[in-house]
C-alpha cells in the first residue's frame, strides 16, 4: 500500500477540515433533536393544542398506522416518481435550453423577457388549464413539477455559462476553437459549480411541484393526504406528510450534495 507522507502542517490541517465536518453534522442532529423535542414537550404539556399542532409522537403513530395499511410507501411512491420524472425533465431541458441560449445571443436576448414574464405567473392558477389540456393523470402533475422548475433551471444554467471567465474564452478563440469545443473543453466543466447550485434548488421546486399538482388533480400521493387530512380535520395525517415531504427532499439534497463533492475532486 502507497504510504502518503504529510507535513504536520497539512495533518493539522486535515484534522480540523474533519473536525469541522463532525461539528457540522453533530449541530444538525442536535437541532432537529431540539425541535422535536420542545416541538412534543409543549403537545404532551397542553402549552399548544396537539389536536391542530400535532406532535412527534402522533406522527409516529401516524406513519405506523399507514404502514400497517399499506399505503404508506404507495403514496410515497407515486408522488417520488413524480417529482424525480418532473425534476430531471426540468433539468434536462432546461439545460439544453441554456446551451442553446449561450450560443445565440441573439435569442437569448428576445426570448429572455418572455421566460421572465412566465416566471413571474402564479403557477396554481394554470391548474385548471393544464387539466383540459393533459387530462387527470400523472402526467398532468408531471407537467406541473416540470413548470415550476424549468426556468429556473434555464435561467441559473445560462447565468452560470455566462459567468466563465472571458479571458479564457478569448483565448479558446485564439487558438481557433469553435463553439462546440469552447462549450465542450471550457464551459460546461467551468459551470458545474452553478449547476450543482441549481441541482439544489430544483429540488425544492421540483417536490413543491408535485405536490401543487396532486393538490390539483391526484387521488393518491402524499400531496393527495395533505388535501385530504385537511378537508376531513385529520390534522395529524397532514403533519405527517409534510414529515415525510421533508425527509425525502432532505435525502435527495443529501445525494446532490454528494454529488457536488465528487465533481469537486475531478474538476
Amino acid at each position: 500500500m502507497k504510504k502518503t507522507n504529510y507535513s504536520r502542517e497539512h495533518l493539522a490541517y486535515l484534522k480540523k477540515l474533519k473536525k469541522k465536518r463532525v461539528t457540522v453534522i453533530l449541530s444538525r442532529v442536535l437541532i432537529l433533536a431540539v425541535v422535536l423535542g420542545i416541538w412534543e414537550l409543549l403537545a404532551q404539556t397542553k402549552a399548544i393544542d396537539p389536536y391542530i399542532t400535532s406532535s412527534p409522537s402522533r406522527v409516529a403513530q401516524t406513519i405506523v398506522s399507514l404502514y400497517r395499511d399499506g399505503s404508506l410507501f404507495y403514496h410515497i411512491g407515486i408522488t417520488l416518481c413524480e417529482t424525480l420524472v418532473g425534476f430531471f425533465i426540468a433539468v434536462i431541458v432546461g439545460y439544453v435550453i441554456a446551451i442553446i441560449f449561450w450560443a445565440s445571443d441573439t435569442l437569448h436576448a428576445i426570448v429572455e423577457p418572455y421566460i421572465v414574464v412566465l416566471n413571474s405567473l402564479p403557477k396554481i392558477a394554470l391548474g385548471p388549464l393544464i387539466i383540459i389540456w393533459i387530462g387527470t393523470g400523472y402526467e398532468a402533475i408531471i407537467f406541473m413539477t416540470v413548470l415550476v422548475a424549468i426556468i429556473l433551471c434555464i435561467m441559473n444554467t445560462f447565468a452560470g455559462f455566462a459567468a466563465v471567465d472571458p479571458t479564457k474564452l478569448t483565448l479558446m478563440k485564439a487558438m481557433g476553437a469553435g463553439k462546440p469545443t469552447t462549450l465542450l473543453k471550457l464551459v460546461i466543466p467551468a459551470s458545474l459549480p452553478a449547476l450543482m447550485n441549481t441541482l439544489k434548488v430544483a429540488v425544492g421546486l421540483a417536490w413543491i411541484g408535485s405536490i401543487m399538482g396532486e393538490y390539483i388533480v391526484s387521488k393518491a400521493g402524499l400531496g393527495h393526504l395533505i388535501n385530504y387530512g385537511g378537508q376531513v380535520m385529520q390534522l395529524d395525517l397532514v403533519m405527517t406528510s409534510t414529515f415525510i415531504l421533508c425527509v425525502l427532499t432532505g435525502g435527495m439534497y443529501a445525494i446532490i450534495a454528494l454529488m457536488e463533492k465528487l465533481v469537486v475532486k475531478q474538476f
